[in-house]
């Protein structure tokens, strides 16, 4: 049995970026030494069997802190919750990868760097900071003379109870995307990460959660943390790639240009109100290495 596992969860709509994932991990001679696991937050039958000989195991998804019933409508929002408890689904691991199912390997390299960052319980994640960001915040002005600062980790803090003095303290801290990190099965990061998120389920929405939660624990509660270069988990939505022609690979669009590692469309990639999540026909435009205009979609398409 490996003991490192890539985990992801996909519902039925997610589940052709489910496979283009699990692809782009076994298209890697170096996947054989890791397993894949999916936590099923809605996938058919027919999806599972279709699935099963290119994973490693699959469990169905639970609802591991007890919400409201009526906030329980929609199966993938599990996802919100499962994944801090990865150690309970499948135990017989010691490396824990978590990987968002509308994200895709581009390098393996950043998996190893993963799996190193955990190391000595540490949390492996990627800050959402990197060159060639423009804005971190919105601000509004009140009066053209104070400013009323609104960040994601601020207003979710807010919305979901968190004291405004340690709203604040997150308010400016460089939000942590909890699409892709790693964790060792005996880390109490896992216990800590859990206490946040069931107290920010208590007013707060179930969407985002999780990331409040691992934001808490890293900036609040100093979790030992591993953060990992911004290319270890490129969100598109921030900052389009480029594309290097000559060997197939996306790249930093800043100098040195150095190869993404995993790609992620969090919070998609829309062209005409269509997100490329769900519609892999759509393309935008993006620039090559080489300064040429392309027309490429950023999914991982299975030829």
């Amino acid at each position: 049995m490996n003991k490192k596992t890539i985990v992801t969860l996909a519902d039925s709509n997610y589940f052709s970026l489910l496979e283009e994932l699990i692809h782009s991990i076994r298209k890697f001679k170096e996947s054989e030494s890791v397993n894949i696991c999916v936590l099923d937050a809605g996938l058919t039958s027919e999806q599972i069997e279709k699935i099963s000989s290119s994973v490693d195991d699959i469990k169905k998804a639970e609802w591991d802190i007890q919400i409201p019933f009526h906030k329980k409508k929609k199966e993938w929002l599990k996802s919100q919750i499962s994944r801090a408890f990865l150690p309970k689904y499948f135990p017989n691991y010691e490396k824990y990868l978590w990987i968002d199912c509308d994200a895709w390997v581009n390098s393996w390299s950043c998996i190893e760097n993963y799996f190193k960052a955990c190391e000595n319980n540490k949390l492996g994640i990627t800050q959402s900071i990197g060159p060639g960001y423009r804005s971190l915040a919105k601000v509004n002005w009140i009066f053209g003379k104070i400013a009323a600062i609104k960040t994601q980790n601020y207003k979710h803090a807010k919305m979901s109870g968190v004291s405004e003095d340690h709203a604040r303290k997150l308010a400016f801290a460089p939000h942590l995307n909890i699409g892709v990190f790693s964790l060792m099965k005996n880390s109490p990061c896992w216990e800590t990460w859990q206490k946040n998120l069931n107290k920010v389920l208590l007013k707060g929405r179930i969407f985002g959660s999780e990331g409040l939660a691992i934001n808490m624990a890293v900036y609040l509660d100093n979790v030992p943390t591993e953060f990992l270069p911004i290319n270890h988990n490129w969100i598109t939505s921030h900052l389009l790639p480029i594309y290097d022609e000559k060997n197939n690979t996306f790249r930093e669009p800043n100098i040195p240009n150095n190869e993404i590692g995993i790609i992620h469309l969090a919070a998609g990639m829309w062209k005409n109100g269509v997100d490329m999540r769900v519609d892999k026909n759509i393309k935008v435009n993006i620039k090559s290495l080489e300064g040429k205009i392309l027309e490429k979609s950023l999914r991982n398409l299975i030829k």
